[in-house]
């Protein structure tokens, strides 16, 4: 099983950034994924969630209106696309799926990606 997150980089506060999540190894579709990040010297927090067919999405307070998560179970891909950046939204992103719903709970994720680093200067 492989989750492999890509598309983080250094960009500037207000700029946009699509964070992709292809994942390897399952069944897409059973899956509800999540997304979290880590800030640096805090500890990981969860950014969002979707459940396994799209129909559902939750996110956390500051990230919502600014952050969309889809995914493409063809593909089998989940997107974070993130809007209005600010700086403090720099921080290690990272993917994560849970067989059937996603969860804002990081222990019950069955699989993790390696994580991508997303900058925001100010």
């Amino acid at each position: 099983v492989q989750l492999q997150a890509f598309g983080g980089g250094l960009v500037q506060a207000g700029d946009s950034l699509r964070l992709s999540c292809a994942a390897s190894g399952i069944t897409f579709s059973d899956y509800g994924m999540g997304w979290f990040r880590q800030a640096p010297g805090k500890e990981r927090m969860f950014v969002g969630g979707i459940s396994w067919s799209g129909g559902r999405t939750a996110y956390e307070d500051s990230v919502k209106g600014r952050f969309t998560i889809s995914r493409d179970n063809a593909r089998n891909t989940v997107y974070l696309q993130m809007n209005s950046l600010r700086p403090e939204d720099t921080a290690v992103y990272y993917c994560a799926a849970r067989y059937r719903q996603y969860t804002d709970y990081e222990p019950q994720y069955n699989y993790w990606g390696q994580g991508t680093l997303v900058t925001v200067s100010s």
